[in-house]
């Protein structure tokens, strides 16, 4: 019998990571990019000079990638999931009447 030899995939069941960012990030980015872009033809478009455009560009563009990253840093995978549930638990429960802890004793 020959020896087989096999690769090992150490990369199963992890998220995918593109240049720092994680899961839904490069998602994000792209999105951004793809905004981005259509700002810039329509800027384009309107008539405004092209150096203009790159410069408006260029600097919403810096600001983007650095809130992304700065998030993908700040939350990790699934932080920004957990940041936004969250927010969505109530900070006080309410109860203005005893009923609920009463018992019907006819059981």
């Amino acid at each position: 019998m020959t020896n087989s030899i096999y690769k090992v995939n150490k990369g199963i069941n992890r998220s995918i990571e593109f240049k720092g960012l994680r899961a839904q990030y490069i998602w994000y980015m792209g999105a951004g990019i793809v905004v981005l872009m259509a700002i810039f033809a329509l800027l384009y478009i309107l008539g405004l000079n092209q150096y203009i455009c790159l410069g408006i560009i260029g600097i919403a563009g810096f600001f983007l990638m650095g809130k992304i990253y700065s998030m993908s840093h700040k939350y990790g995978e699934y932080g920004l999931m957990k940041a936004a549930a969250s927010r969505a638990v109530p900070k006080v429960v309410k109860c203005n009447s005893r009923k609920i802890f009463e018992f019907n004793k006819t059981r």
